[in-house]
């Protein structure tokens, strides 16, 4: 299989790749010498490439900057998007596409009864970055219907692992302690740590997408998880334990988002009838693989 990545350079992309090539696939990887605002320059690059499959990672995903500039979030999350599937319904290659949104389209949930979230339960985002990918969900199911096109979105849920950048409150966390432990530190600061997610290995991550491709029925959405929640203070800890430190938690407001989901937990039974799909990679060993990640690092 021919497979195409945009933002194939990014912390998932790297990971997909990899598992790609290691399955035989031949991958071909754009990121930003490709605008995927610019329908000219992405279909010339599909054109040259001639995929089979296209896992649209390309995406402005911070939650939290999202608040800053959401004109741009807009801009490279929904219009990359809608530029994404005319390329590829024009490329020539008749591709199977895959398009990441997320499991933060879902909003807050207040009712523990409503949970964990299936595909079918109710979306509220409730940050510009959400409603770039509700958007782009939209515009998904649309070619579907319209086109017939054969496409899939998947709702990935909280993903971890080795390469992720501290933009990101588990890699955050871990850079925190790494450099505290060398600076001989006694605190370090963090924001909410009440906040539950639903954590899945980037590794188990990008497998699922690989089966999707396979085995996924167009025009579907499938969640990405692991179907346990757990909460931030509980990685925290656990990841203090992991480096022997003593290391006190300080709240830094500069830390906190404008709006915080406090629970999201996935029901990820729709993939796994489709696929086979079952995570492989346990919390305590990615925990230990990203910190090691970060002891590694000199930067």
């Amino acid at each position: 299989m021919r497979s195409l990545i945009t933002g194939g350079r990014g912390f998932v992309g790297h990971w997909l790749a990899g598992h790609l090539v290691e399955h035989g696939d031949e991958v071909v990887v754009i990121d930003r010498e490709v605008d995927v605002t610019d329908p000219a320059a992405l279909l010339s690059a599909l054109v040259a490439a001639a995929p089979d499959a296209i896992y649209h990672l390309a995406a402005l995903t911070h939650v939290g900057k999202s608040w800053e500039d959401p004109l741009q979030v807009l801009q490279v999350n929904v219009i990359g998007t809608a530029a994404l599937l005319a390329a590829a319904r024009e490329c020539g290659s008749n591709p199977r596409v895959l398009v990441t949104s997320s499991a933060e389209v879902y909003g807050a949930v207040t009712d523990p009864s409503c949970l964990p979230l299936g595909e079918d339960s109710p979306t509220a985002p409730l940050t510009p970055y959400a409603a770039s990918k509700l958007a782009a969900e939209a515009l998904v199911q649309q070619a579907f219907l319209a086109h017939g096109q054969s496409v899939i979105t998947v709702r990935p849920f909280n993903h971890i692992g080795p390469g992720q950048t501290p933009e990101f409150a588990v890699p955050a966390l871990t850079k925190r302690m790494v450099d505290a432990e060398r600076k001989g530190a006694n605190s370090i600061p963090v924001g909410n740590l009440s906040a539950r997610r639903d954590f899945t290995d980037v590794r188990d991550v990008v497998r699922a997408y690989r089966m999707l491709i396979e085995s996924g029925e167009p025009g579907t959405i499938y969640n990405v998880c692991s179907g346990r929640d757990v909460e931030i203070k509980e990685i925290a800890d656990e990841l203090l334990a992991l480096t022997g430190a003593s290391l006190k938690f300080k709240t830094d407001p500069a830390l906190m988002r404008p709006v915080e989901v406090p629970v999201l937990r996935g029901d990820p039974t729709r993939l796994q009838n489709a696929t086979g799909w079952e995570p492989k990679i346990s919390l305590g060993e990615t925990l230990a693989d990203v910190l090691a990640y970060w002891r590694e690092r000199t930067d």
